[in-house]
């Protein structure tokens, strides 16, 4: 079956008005007795790898009033069956009636956590699990838990397999923040479409693996998902392959304005990401020593102004009259650019007074979370790091909306985001990938892109992939060296359209 192009969630209101025509149509019940089969196969599979079997297992249900709670009964009775200890924890007064009676007749065991006795049972039981199977609340909830669930979560042993029904209990399940306690999964069953907190951060490192189910909605789904996350596929299929007439000047040629006596390597880094994903030529524009460092490194590269199709502006630039004076004048030609680091404040500023000749289709800026708040601090508003880390999601919109641009944030997981609060989501790599360096080869590779005429959006999406899947190859599962990242680039890239044509 051929690889899709794009993961995609949507918004839980769009996925519960896609279920409704479907629940109408089919059998009551139909549809999560289909879940909770899938969402058994799935935890068989785990006891197996995990455990080494499933036969007197030992599997504690956290089970919420609502809907998710009841494909876990139905799901732990369907384990039961296969001799799987089950024990059912109910964190509220009432839980769903016939996945209840489907356990109880399973031979499955009832806790009431909600009582103080039955509270300190839950949590003597909880201490023994295997596997966990997390349906507290679904896609109706709320960010943070209520008493007992929050402290049954935090009773969850270490060791423990966490496999979270639809989400993890506790996140926001349309931004995926999390200020409060919620469930940590190994594996997240989500049925029917993803939701956005699966996609976006902080949330989605709480999902851990997703395994997406389909239960026959998809056709009553927008056209346009809230978040998107491209696969190698997707990649593959946009990337600007040479015809068999190309030549250097038709692959693009991107200018680089980069580095200072300070920071050189970064100009070297921004040089060899852009090259190793395959531009055409690079022109660098740069102080005399840097240029001498990145000709050394980069041989291949261009020094000097001449015509390009693109610019990457700031990597490595400290305040220099000289630099600052090419960034203000690749900012006016009104050329798709990608703007890092020294060159973020210069190009805020500009845009928030008016002056505005690059359109934000083709402006990426690629700001880490301290670089985003400093922007917004820079446009009148006090924002703090921390508050980006916590709503990633509602800060790069933000300042995409304020901006007029395209902004990549990056970290562990990279968001995208337009103006029109078009949002993709990126999460490819290793954590080795959080080294010096490493976000100027990612410029680099968005550099390349955007001077072939990949749009902005695109071109970041597609840049923060390779990059990922570059330093995985170059990892290993150990250290690297954002040197590595670039090196394996031509690789990564090769393996990809061979797999994917």
């Amino acid at each position: 079956m051929r690889e899709v192009e794009a993961l995609a969630a949507f918004r839980c209101d769009d996925v519960r008005a896609a279920e409704g025509p479907v629940l109408a149509r089919v059998p009551d019940g139909a549809l999560m007795d289909k879940a909770a089969a899938r969402l058994a196969v799935v935890c068989v599979d785990l006891l197996r790898e995990r455990r080494g079997g499933v036969n007197g297992r030992r599997v504690v249900l956290l089970v919420g009033p609502g809907n998710n709670g009841g494909d876990a009964l139905l799901a732990g009775a369907r384990l039961r069956q296969r001799g799987v200890r089950v024990d059912a924890l109910l964190v509220g007064k009432r839980a769903h009636g016939r996945g209840l009676a489907a356990l109880t007749s399973a031979g499955g065991n009832v806790i009431d956590a909600s009582t103080d006795v039955g509270f300190a049972q839950a949590l003597s039981t909880l201490a023994d699990a295997e596997l966990v199977m997390d349906g507290i609340v679904g896609i109706s909830g709320s960010s943070g838990l209520r008493a007992p669930a929050g402290a049954l979560v935090e009773g969850i042993p270490v060791g423990a397999v966490v496999v979270a029904v639809d989400l993890p209990s506790g996140v926001d399940p349309d931004s995926g923040e999390t200020p409060g306690p919620h469930v940590h999964a190994d594996v997240t069953v989500s049925f029917g479409a993803l939701k956005p907190c699966l996609l976006l951060p902080p949330a989605a490192h709480a999902a851990g693996r997703v395994v997406e189910v389909s239960v026959g909605i998809e056709s009553g789904l927008p056209a346009q998902p809230v978040v998107r996350r491209l696969t190698s596929a997707g990649v593959a299929a946009r990337w600007p392959v040479p015809g068999r007439s190309a030549h250097k000047y038709t692959r693009g040629v991107l200018g680089v304005v980069a580095g200072s006596d300070a920071y050189p390597g970064a100009a070297v880094l921004a040089v060899a990401g852009a090259v190793r994903a395959g531009v055409g030529i690079v022109r660098f524009v740069g102080p005399a020593g840097v240029t001498d460092h990145v000709l050394r490194a980069v041989p291949e590269s261009v020094p000097g102004w001449g015509r390009v199709q693109a610019w990457l502006l700031g990597s490595g630039v400290e305040s220099d009259p000289g630099q600052d004076e090419a960034i203000d004048r690749a900012l006016d030609s009104g050329l798709p650019c990608v703007v890092d680091a020294g060159a973020l404040a210069a190009c805020v500023s500009r845009r928030a007074g008016g002056t505005r000749p690059v359109a934000a289709n083709n402006l990426l800026l690629t700001p880490h979370a301290g670089e985003l708040a400093r922007m917004l601090e820079l446009l009148g508003h006090r924002v703090t790091r921390a508050e980006v880390e916590a709503r990633p999601l509602h800060h790069v919109l933000w300042l995409a909306g304020e901006a007029d641009a395209t902004v990549l944030l990056k970290g562990p997981t990279t968001l995208i985001a337009d103006p029109q609060g078009v949002v993709s989501s990126q999460h490819d790599g290793p954590a080795w990938l959080a080294t010096a360096g490493s976000g100027d080869v990612l410029a680099g590779i968005a550099g390349a892109l955007m001077a072939t005429g990949v749009e902005a959006m695109d071109a970041g999406a597609m840049a923060a992939h390779v990059h990922g899947r570059a330093g995985g190859r170059a990892s290993s599962g150990g250290p690297i060296a954002a040197g590595d990242i670039a090196t394996a680039t031509p690789a990564t890239v090769a393996e990809m359209l061979a797999t994917f044509a």
